[in-house]
Protein backbone atom coordinates (compact mmCIF):
# COMPACT_ATOMS: atom_id res chain seq x y z
CA UNK A 1 0.00 0.00 0.00
CA UNK A 2 2.79 2.38 0.81
CA UNK A 3 5.81 3.44 -1.26
CA UNK A 4 8.52 0.97 -0.27
CA UNK A 5 11.36 3.33 -1.41
CA UNK A 6 10.39 5.86 1.26
CA UNK A 7 9.60 3.25 3.87
CA UNK A 8 11.59 3.62 7.09
CA UNK A 9 11.17 1.23 10.00
CA UNK A 10 10.25 3.01 13.18
CA UNK A 11 13.03 3.34 15.77
CA UNK A 12 10.47 2.31 18.35
CA UNK A 13 12.08 -0.36 20.55
CA UNK A 14 8.93 -2.47 20.02
CA UNK A 15 10.08 -3.20 16.48
CA UNK A 16 12.14 -6.14 17.67
CA UNK A 17 9.47 -7.64 19.87
CA UNK A 18 6.69 -7.09 17.30
CA UNK A 19 8.51 -8.33 14.24
CA UNK A 20 7.13 -11.14 12.03
CA UNK A 21 5.74 -13.86 14.29
CA UNK A 22 7.33 -17.29 14.21
CA UNK A 23 5.34 -20.20 12.80
CA UNK A 24 3.34 -21.84 15.52
CA UNK A 25 3.41 -18.82 17.82
CA UNK A 26 0.27 -17.25 19.25
CA UNK A 27 0.66 -14.36 16.83
CA UNK A 28 -0.20 -16.47 13.79
CA UNK A 29 -3.15 -14.88 11.82
CA UNK A 30 -6.53 -16.34 12.60
CA UNK A 31 -7.96 -19.20 10.52
CA UNK A 32 -10.80 -16.92 9.45
CA UNK A 33 -8.32 -14.54 7.90
CA UNK A 34 -6.77 -17.38 5.90
CA UNK A 35 -10.20 -18.56 4.70
CA UNK A 36 -11.16 -15.05 3.67
CA UNK A 37 -7.89 -14.74 1.78
CA UNK A 38 -8.50 -18.06 0.02
CA UNK A 39 -11.99 -16.91 -0.91
CA UNK A 40 -10.52 -13.75 -2.39
CA UNK A 41 -8.05 -15.80 -4.42
CA UNK A 42 -10.87 -17.96 -5.72
CA UNK A 43 -12.90 -14.87 -6.66
CA UNK A 44 -9.94 -13.48 -8.58
CA UNK A 45 -9.27 -16.79 -10.32
CA UNK A 46 -5.92 -17.19 -8.59
CA UNK A 47 -6.90 -20.38 -6.78
CA UNK A 48 -8.10 -21.98 -10.03
CA UNK A 49 -4.78 -21.10 -11.66
CA UNK A 50 -2.91 -22.62 -8.77
CA UNK A 51 -5.02 -25.79 -8.95
CA UNK A 52 -4.08 -26.22 -12.59
CA UNK A 53 -0.42 -25.50 -11.98
CA UNK A 54 -0.03 -27.85 -9.03
CA UNK A 55 -2.29 -30.64 -10.33
CA UNK A 56 -2.18 -30.40 -14.10
CA UNK A 57 -2.14 -34.16 -14.52
CA UNK A 58 -5.12 -34.47 -12.16
CA UNK A 59 -7.00 -31.83 -14.15
CA UNK A 60 -6.30 -33.74 -17.33
CA UNK A 61 -7.69 -36.86 -15.64
CA UNK A 62 -10.80 -34.92 -14.61
CA UNK A 63 -11.27 -33.61 -18.15
CA UNK A 64 -10.90 -37.10 -19.57
CA UNK A 65 -13.39 -38.51 -17.06
CA UNK A 66 -15.83 -35.67 -17.71
CA UNK A 67 -15.55 -36.40 -21.43
CA UNK A 68 -16.29 -40.07 -20.75
CA UNK A 69 -19.21 -39.11 -18.53
CA UNK A 70 -20.66 -36.81 -21.21
CA UNK A 71 -20.30 -39.53 -23.86
CA UNK A 72 -21.79 -42.14 -21.52
CA UNK A 73 -24.73 -39.90 -20.71
CA UNK A 74 -25.38 -39.43 -24.42
CA UNK A 75 -25.22 -43.18 -24.88
CA UNK A 76 -27.49 -43.66 -21.88
CA UNK A 77 -29.99 -41.23 -23.38
CA UNK A 78 -29.89 -43.16 -26.64
CA UNK A 79 -30.36 -46.44 -24.76
CA UNK A 80 -33.26 -44.92 -22.85
CA UNK A 81 -34.92 -43.91 -26.13
CA UNK A 82 -34.32 -47.40 -27.52
CA UNK A 83 -35.82 -48.95 -24.37
CA UNK A 84 -38.88 -46.71 -24.67
CA UNK A 85 -39.29 -47.68 -28.34
CA UNK A 86 -38.82 -51.37 -27.52
CA UNK A 87 -41.37 -51.06 -24.72
CA UNK A 88 -43.89 -49.53 -27.12
CA UNK A 89 -43.24 -52.27 -29.69
CA UNK A 90 -43.45 -54.91 -26.97
CA UNK A 91 -46.79 -53.54 -25.79
CA UNK A 92 -48.10 -53.56 -29.37
CA UNK A 93 -46.90 -57.15 -29.94
CA UNK A 94 -48.44 -58.26 -26.66
CA UNK A 95 -51.75 -56.65 -27.62
CA UNK A 96 -51.65 -58.40 -31.00
CA UNK A 97 -50.90 -61.70 -29.29
CA UNK A 98 -53.80 -61.18 -26.86
CA UNK A 99 -56.21 -60.28 -29.67
CA UNK A 100 -55.05 -63.27 -31.73
CA UNK A 101 -55.42 -65.59 -28.73
CA UNK A 102 -58.95 -64.32 -28.13
CA UNK A 103 -59.86 -64.82 -31.79
CA UNK A 104 -58.24 -68.26 -31.71
CA UNK A 105 -60.37 -69.17 -28.69
CA UNK A 106 -63.51 -67.98 -30.49
CA UNK A 107 -62.67 -70.02 -33.59
CA UNK A 108 -61.81 -73.04 -31.47
CA UNK A 109 -65.21 -72.81 -29.79
CA UNK A 110 -66.93 -72.41 -33.14
CA UNK A 111 -65.00 -75.36 -34.53
CA UNK A 112 -65.92 -77.49 -31.51
CA UNK A 113 -69.61 -76.73 -32.05
CA UNK A 114 -69.22 -77.44 -35.77
CA UNK A 115 -67.55 -80.75 -35.03
CA UNK A 116 -70.39 -81.64 -32.68
CA UNK A 117 -72.92 -80.81 -35.40
CA UNK A 118 -70.91 -82.82 -37.90
CA UNK A 119 -70.91 -85.77 -35.49
CA UNK A 120 -74.68 -85.52 -35.12
CA UNK A 121 -75.10 -85.37 -38.90
CA UNK A 122 -72.76 -88.31 -39.31
CA UNK A 123 -74.86 -90.27 -36.83
CA UNK A 124 -78.01 -89.23 -38.71
CA UNK A 125 -76.41 -90.41 -41.96
CA UNK A 126 -75.74 -93.75 -40.31
CA UNK A 127 -79.34 -94.01 -39.15
CA UNK A 128 -80.63 -93.03 -42.60
CA UNK A 129 -78.40 -95.61 -44.23
CA UNK A 130 -79.67 -98.26 -41.83
CA UNK A 131 -83.23 -97.22 -42.62
CA UNK A 132 -82.51 -97.31 -46.35
CA UNK A 133 -80.97 -100.73 -45.96
CA UNK A 134 -84.07 -101.93 -44.05
CA UNK A 135 -86.38 -100.39 -46.66
CA UNK A 136 -84.45 -102.07 -49.42
CA UNK A 137 -84.68 -105.36 -47.58
CA UNK A 138 -88.43 -104.87 -47.09
CA UNK A 139 -88.85 -103.95 -50.73
CA UNK A 140 -86.91 -107.03 -51.70
CA UNK A 141 -89.10 -109.21 -49.58
CA UNK A 142 -92.26 -107.58 -50.95
CA UNK A 143 -91.09 -107.98 -54.50
CA UNK A 144 -90.21 -111.61 -53.81
CA UNK A 145 -93.66 -112.23 -52.33
CA UNK A 146 -95.27 -110.56 -55.32
CA UNK A 147 -93.21 -112.69 -57.65
CA UNK A 148 -94.26 -115.81 -55.81
CA UNK A 149 -97.88 -114.76 -56.11
CA UNK A 150 -97.48 -114.18 -59.82
CA UNK A 151 -95.95 -117.64 -60.15
CA UNK A 152 -98.84 -119.11 -58.23
CA UNK A 153 -101.30 -117.31 -60.46
CA UNK A 154 -99.43 -118.56 -63.47
CA UNK A 155 -99.54 -122.13 -62.16
CA UNK A 156 -103.26 -121.90 -61.53
CA UNK A 157 -103.32 -121.74 -57.81
CA UNK A 158 -104.87 -118.30 -57.98
CA UNK A 159 -108.31 -118.24 -59.75
CA UNK A 160 -108.82 -115.72 -62.51
CA UNK A 161 -112.07 -113.93 -63.43
CA UNK A 162 -113.29 -116.65 -65.81
CA UNK A 163 -112.77 -119.38 -63.25
CA UNK A 164 -114.60 -117.38 -60.64
CA UNK A 165 -117.53 -116.87 -63.04
CA UNK A 166 -117.80 -120.55 -63.95
CA UNK A 167 -117.33 -121.90 -60.45
CA UNK A 168 -119.59 -119.48 -58.61
CA UNK A 169 -122.83 -120.84 -57.17
CA UNK A 170 -124.70 -117.72 -57.86
CA UNK A 171 -124.45 -114.01 -58.10
CA UNK A 172 -123.72 -113.49 -54.45
CA UNK A 173 -120.97 -116.08 -54.46
CA UNK A 174 -119.55 -114.52 -57.62
CA UNK A 175 -119.58 -111.07 -56.08
CA UNK A 176 -117.91 -112.31 -52.95
CA UNK A 177 -115.20 -114.13 -54.85
CA UNK A 178 -114.60 -111.15 -57.16
CA UNK A 179 -114.29 -108.77 -54.22
CA UNK A 180 -111.88 -111.15 -52.54
CA UNK A 181 -109.73 -111.37 -55.66
CA UNK A 182 -109.75 -107.59 -56.09
CA UNK A 183 -108.69 -107.04 -52.51
CA UNK A 184 -105.82 -109.46 -52.89
CA UNK A 185 -104.61 -107.70 -56.02
CA UNK A 186 -105.00 -104.28 -54.41
CA UNK A 187 -103.18 -105.44 -51.29
CA UNK A 188 -100.30 -106.74 -53.34
CA UNK A 189 -100.07 -103.52 -55.34
CA UNK A 190 -100.39 -101.38 -52.20
CA UNK A 191 -97.66 -103.31 -50.44
CA UNK A 192 -95.27 -102.85 -53.31
CA UNK A 193 -96.17 -99.16 -53.61
CA UNK A 194 -95.65 -98.48 -49.91
CA UNK A 195 -92.33 -100.25 -49.91
CA UNK A 196 -91.18 -98.28 -52.94
CA UNK A 197 -92.36 -95.00 -51.39
CA UNK A 198 -90.50 -95.82 -48.20
CA UNK A 199 -87.39 -96.63 -50.17
CA UNK A 200 -87.61 -93.36 -52.11
CA UNK A 201 -88.19 -91.35 -48.92
CA UNK A 202 -85.21 -92.98 -47.26
CA UNK A 203 -83.10 -92.23 -50.32
CA UNK A 204 -84.19 -88.59 -50.25
CA UNK A 205 -83.45 -88.27 -46.53
CA UNK A 206 -80.10 -89.97 -46.94
CA UNK A 207 -79.14 -87.59 -49.75
CA UNK A 208 -80.15 -84.56 -47.63
CA UNK A 209 -78.25 -85.79 -44.59
CA UNK A 210 -75.16 -86.59 -46.66
CA UNK A 211 -75.29 -83.11 -48.22
CA UNK A 212 -75.62 -81.52 -44.77
CA UNK A 213 -72.70 -83.61 -43.57
CA UNK A 214 -70.58 -82.47 -46.51
CA UNK A 215 -71.49 -78.84 -45.82
CA UNK A 216 -70.61 -79.30 -42.15
CA UNK A 217 -67.27 -80.84 -43.10
CA UNK A 218 -66.52 -77.96 -45.47
CA UNK A 219 -67.50 -75.42 -42.79
CA UNK A 220 -65.32 -77.14 -40.20
CA UNK A 221 -62.41 -77.22 -42.62
CA UNK A 222 -62.71 -73.46 -43.17
CA UNK A 223 -62.94 -72.84 -39.43
CA UNK A 224 -59.95 -75.09 -38.79
CA UNK A 225 -57.94 -73.26 -41.47
CA UNK A 226 -58.88 -69.88 -39.96
CA UNK A 227 -58.00 -71.14 -36.50
CA UNK A 228 -54.62 -72.42 -37.68
CA UNK A 229 -53.95 -69.09 -39.39
CA UNK A 230 -54.81 -67.04 -36.31
CA UNK A 231 -52.78 -69.47 -34.19
CA UNK A 232 -49.79 -68.75 -36.44
CA UNK A 233 -50.40 -65.00 -35.99
CA UNK A 234 -50.57 -65.47 -32.23
CA UNK A 235 -47.39 -67.56 -32.16
CA UNK A 236 -45.57 -64.98 -34.29
CA UNK A 237 -46.75 -62.13 -32.05
CA UNK A 238 -45.69 -64.03 -28.94
CA UNK A 239 -42.28 -64.79 -30.45
CA UNK A 240 -41.88 -61.14 -31.41
CA UNK A 241 -42.92 -60.05 -27.91
CA UNK A 242 -40.40 -62.47 -26.37
CA UNK A 243 -37.62 -61.16 -28.64
CA UNK A 244 -38.53 -57.56 -27.84
CA UNK A 245 -38.62 -58.32 -24.11
CA UNK A 246 -35.18 -59.91 -24.34
CA UNK A 247 -33.81 -56.96 -26.33
CA UNK A 248 -35.30 -54.50 -23.84
CA UNK A 249 -33.83 -56.44 -20.92
CA UNK A 250 -30.43 -56.42 -22.64
CA UNK A 251 -30.61 -52.66 -23.18
CA UNK A 252 -31.75 -52.12 -19.60
CA UNK A 253 -28.78 -54.17 -18.38
CA UNK A 254 -26.47 -52.12 -20.60
CA UNK A 255 -28.02 -48.92 -19.28
CA UNK A 256 -27.59 -50.05 -15.67
CA UNK A 257 -23.96 -50.95 -16.35
CA UNK A 258 -23.40 -47.59 -18.04
CA UNK A 259 -25.02 -45.74 -15.15
CA UNK A 260 -22.79 -47.65 -12.74
CA UNK A 261 -19.72 -46.64 -14.77
CA UNK A 262 -20.87 -43.02 -14.82
CA UNK A 263 -21.34 -43.12 -11.05
CA UNK A 264 -17.83 -44.51 -10.64
CA UNK A 265 -16.37 -41.89 -12.95
CA UNK A 266 -18.20 -39.11 -11.11
CA UNK A 267 -16.76 -40.40 -7.84
CA UNK A 268 -13.29 -40.33 -9.40
CA UNK A 269 -13.87 -36.77 -10.62
CA UNK A 270 -14.95 -35.68 -7.15
CA UNK A 271 -11.92 -37.37 -5.62
CA UNK A 272 -9.55 -35.76 -8.13
CA UNK A 273 -11.18 -32.38 -7.61
CA UNK A 274 -10.79 -32.74 -3.85
CA UNK A 275 -7.15 -33.70 -4.33
CA UNK A 276 -6.56 -30.74 -6.68
CA UNK A 277 -8.29 -28.33 -4.32
CA UNK A 278 -6.24 -29.61 -1.38
CA UNK A 279 -3.03 -29.32 -3.40
CA UNK A 280 -3.94 -25.76 -4.37
CA UNK A 281 -4.77 -24.91 -0.78
CA UNK A 282 -1.47 -26.39 0.35
CA UNK A 283 0.38 -24.28 -2.21
CA UNK A 284 -1.57 -21.20 -1.16
CA UNK A 285 -0.61 -21.92 2.43
CA UNK A 286 3.02 -22.11 1.38
CA UNK A 287 2.59 -18.94 -0.65
CA UNK A 288 0.92 -17.05 2.19
CA UNK A 289 3.14 -18.50 4.89
CA UNK A 290 2.00 -17.19 8.27
CA UNK A 291 0.47 -14.03 6.78
CA UNK A 292 -3.00 -12.90 5.76
CA UNK A 293 -1.70 -12.07 2.26
CA UNK A 294 1.12 -13.63 0.20
CA UNK A 295 4.36 -13.54 2.13
CA UNK A 296 6.31 -12.11 -0.80
CA UNK A 297 4.12 -8.99 -0.71
CA UNK A 298 4.60 -8.60 3.05
CA UNK A 299 8.38 -8.92 2.74
CA UNK A 300 8.40 -6.38 -0.07
CA UNK A 301 6.18 -3.91 1.79
CA UNK A 302 7.66 -4.03 5.30
CA UNK A 303 10.13 -6.86 5.59
CA UNK A 304 7.60 -8.49 7.90
CA UNK A 305 7.89 -5.72 10.52
CA UNK A 306 4.56 -5.06 12.27
CA UNK A 307 5.95 -1.68 13.52
CA UNK A 308 7.09 -0.40 10.13
CA UNK A 309 5.90 3.09 9.05
CA UNK A 310 6.21 4.72 5.64
CA UNK A 311 7.02 8.39 6.35
CA UNK A 312 5.81 9.48 2.91
CA UNK A 313 2.39 7.86 2.77
CA UNK A 314 1.83 7.17 6.44
CA UNK A 315 1.15 3.50 5.71
CA UNK A 316 2.01 1.37 8.67
CA UNK A 317 2.36 -2.10 10.03
CA UNK A 318 3.57 -5.29 8.41
CA UNK A 319 0.95 -4.91 5.67
CA UNK A 320 1.61 -1.17 5.14
CA UNK A 321 -2.03 -0.16 5.45
CA UNK A 322 -2.89 3.51 4.86
CA UNK A 323 -4.48 5.23 7.87
CA UNK A 324 -7.62 6.07 5.85
CA UNK A 325 -7.98 2.46 4.78
CA UNK A 326 -7.31 1.31 8.33
CA UNK A 327 -10.10 3.53 9.61
CA UNK A 328 -12.43 2.38 6.80
CA UNK A 329 -12.07 -1.25 7.93
CA UNK A 330 -12.71 -0.40 11.58
CA UNK A 331 -9.12 -0.26 12.83
CA UNK A 332 -8.39 1.73 15.99
CA UNK A 333 -5.40 4.01 16.31
CA UNK A 334 -2.55 3.60 13.83
CA UNK A 335 -1.95 0.33 11.97
CA UNK A 336 1.60 -0.02 13.28
CA UNK A 337 0.35 0.32 16.85
CA UNK A 338 -2.20 -2.50 16.51
CA UNK A 339 -1.52 -6.09 17.45
CA UNK A 340 -0.29 -8.46 14.73
CA UNK A 341 -3.62 -10.30 14.91
CA UNK A 342 -5.62 -7.12 14.30
CA UNK A 343 -3.32 -6.10 11.45
CA UNK A 344 -3.77 -9.53 9.85
CA UNK A 345 -7.56 -9.40 10.26
CA UNK A 346 -7.81 -6.02 8.53
CA UNK A 347 -5.35 -7.09 5.80
CA UNK A 348 -7.37 -10.24 5.10
CA UNK A 349 -10.51 -8.12 4.69
CA UNK A 350 -8.74 -5.77 2.30
CA UNK A 351 -7.43 -8.75 0.32
CA UNK A 352 -10.94 -10.23 0.16
CA UNK A 353 -12.32 -6.97 -1.25
CA UNK A 354 -9.49 -5.82 -3.54
CA UNK A 355 -7.03 -8.66 -3.84
CA UNK A 356 -3.43 -7.98 -4.85
CA UNK A 357 -4.41 -4.64 -6.43
CA UNK A 358 -4.40 -3.01 -2.96
CA UNK A 359 -0.59 -3.39 -2.61
CA UNK A 360 2.02 -1.74 -4.82
CA UNK A 361 4.45 -4.61 -4.36
CA UNK A 362 1.92 -6.95 -5.98
CA UNK A 363 1.70 -4.86 -9.16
Amino acid sequence: MGDRDDQQPSPDPRATSRSRPRPGSGRRPRARARLVALAALAALGVLGTLSISVAQSGAQGVDELNSKIAAARGQAQSLGAQIDAASAELHSAQQRAIAAAQREAQLSGLLARGEQREARLEAAVGVARDQLRAARDELGRSLAALADRLVQIYRGNMPDSTTLLLESDGFDDLATRSEYLTRIEEADASLVGRVRSLRDAVRTRLAAVEEAEQQAQAFNERIAAARDQIAAVRANAQAQAAALAQARASRQAALSSLQSQVSGWESQVQRLERISAQQAEDEVSDWFGDWAIPESIVQCESGGNFDAVNPSSGAGGAYQILPSTWDLYGGEGAPQDASPQEQSDVASQIWADSGAAAWECAQ
